[in-house]
C-alpha cells in the first residue's frame, strides 16, 4: 500500500520519529531517519556543487549546494539563479539554508534553524524555522505575511532542505521503500523514498555507477510539483547527487553535476 503526503494527524501515534516552478530542482529528499545503525557518515566537509539546469535540454540556470564547517555546527546552502535569457521575463534568485549541530568528527546532526528566501519572477517568499529539539517544538515565520506560529515537533525532526544531505549517509537498499518526516510549510509531513534502481551514467566524474532514489513528496519547501522527481547518487560512501529530474506540466527539468570542490 502506497503512503504518500500524508500530515501526521496525532504525534502521540509515532513516538519513534523524518522547482521552483520553473528550475528550482535542487534541495530536499528525506533521509531514513530511523534506521541510524546504517549511517555511513561519509559526506566530506568542506564541499561545493555546482549544477547546470536545463529544461526540455536548454540551460535555464546554474544551482550549487555546499557545505560549511563553521566549528561549532554545519551549514547547508543552496542557491538557483537563472541565465541571463531567462531572467529576461523570469527572474530566480533563490537561497535556502539549514545550519545544523556538529557532531565529530564532524557528522552533521538536527537542524536548529532554517531560512528560505526565494524571488520568483513576481513571487516573493520569505520563511524560517527555528528548532528546539529538547522540547520539542519549533517557531515558524513567514517574514513577508508578518505571521509566527509554534508547531509540534518529534525525535530526529529535520527541515526540507538538511534532510537532503543525510540521505547521502545512509545504505540504501534497492526496492525498499522508507517512511519519514519533515517540518515544511507549518506540516510534519509522512514521506516515502522509493530506491529505485542501480545504473551506470556518463558524468564529469566519469562513467560511474549510481543508485537512483524518488521522494514521493508534494510540498512548499523546496520541489513544487505535480510530477515525479528522481535523483541518482553515486553508489559509494559519499553518494555525490549527479543528476536530478523532475516533470512539469511541459517537458522536464533535469539538474547536472558540473563541477564538483
Amino acid at each position: 500500500m502506497q503512503r504518500i503526503l500524508r500530515p501526521i494527524k496525532s504525534l502521540k501515534k509515532y513516538p519513534w520519529f523524518c522547482l521552483f516552478p520553473t528550475f528550482r530542482l535542487l534541495g530536499v529528499i528525506v533521509w531514513l531517519v530511523f534506521l541510524p545503525t546504517l549511517t555511513a557518515s561519509a559526506l566530506s566537509i568542506p564541499e561545493k556543487l555546482t549544477y547546470t539546469l536545463t529544461w526540455t535540454g536548454i540551460k535555464g540556470g546554474t544551482a550549487t549546494q555546499e557545505i560549511i564547517d563553521e566549528g561549532k555546527s554545519i551549514r547547508v546552502v543552496s542557491t538557483c539563479r537563472s541565465s541571463d535569457w531567462v531572467s529576461v521575463f523570469f527572474p530566480v534568485d533563490d537561497r535556502i539554508e539549514s545550519v545544523l549541530n556538529k557532531v565529530e568528527p564532524p557528522h552533521l546532526g538536527l537542524p536548529q534553524h532554517y531560512r528560505m528566501k526565494v524571488r520568483e519572477g513576481s513571487h516573493r517568499r520569505d520563511k524560517e524555522l527555528i528548532f528546539d529539539h529538547k522540547t520539542k517544538k519549533a517557531e515558524y515565520f513567514d517574514h513577508l505575511k508578518g505571521e509566527k506560529s509554534t508547531i509540534d515537533i518529534v525525535d530526529n525532526t529535520y527541515d526540507a532542505y538538511s534532510s537532503f544531505f543525510y540521505l547521502r549517509t545512509m545504505k540504501l537498499e534497492v526496492g525498499k521503500s522508507v517512511f519519514v518526516n519533515i517540518l515544511d510549510n507549518k506540516k510534519l509531513w509522512n514521506v516515502e523514498v522509493q530506491v529505485v534502481k542501480k545504473e551506470k551514467l556518463d558524468t564529469i566524474l566519469g562513467a560511474i555507477n549510481t543508485v537512483q532514489v524518488r521522494p514521493l513528496m508534494k510540498s512548499e519547501g523546496i520541489f513544487n510539483r505535480k510530477g515525479t522527481i528522481d535523483i541518482w547518487l553515486t553508489d559509494d560512501e559519499r553518494h555525490i547527487p549527479v543528476k536530478m529530474k523532475t516533470k512539469i506540466t511541459i517537458g522536464s527539468i533535469t539538474a547536472t553535476l558540473a563541477k564538483v570542490n
